[in-house]
Formats: C-alpha cells, structure tokens, sequence
C-alpha cells in the first residue's frame, strides 16, 4: 500500500545549482497570443528569467556607454 503521506525525500526541499536563489516573484500580465507562444518553449520560466536578464544587461551597458 502507498504511503498516504508521500515520499520522505519529496519533502525535502529542492537544491538549486543556481550562484543565487531563486527567492523573489513577479506577477505580470501578458496577451493570450504571448502566452501561447511561451508555452511552446521547452522551459518558460527559464526562458523568460534569460529574456529579461538579456534586456537588463543590455539596458546597463546603454547607461555607462
């Protein structure tokens, strides 16, 4: 029979490889177009974390230029 309160390691918490943890959130509001083409990526949030981070970047490198 399975246990009813699951797996003692999928109450561990996840380890990140990441050089800084993903603490934060934001909410925003996209088209539905938009949408539906984020969901065909393999990985949408990763996707959208290194779209945002290019645009950051490339905003800084304009400010010191």
């Amino acid at each position: 029979m399975a246990n009813p309160k699951g797996n003692p390691q999928n109450l561990q918490p996840i380890k990140s490889t990441r050089e800084e943890p993903l603490t934060e959130r934001i909410n925003l509001r996209i088209t539905k177009a938009m949408k539906e083409e984020l969901a065909t990526k393999d990985d949408p949030p990763e996707f959208c974390r290194r779209v945002i981070q290019e645009a950051l970047d490339k905003d800084k490198n304009q400010e010191n230029a």
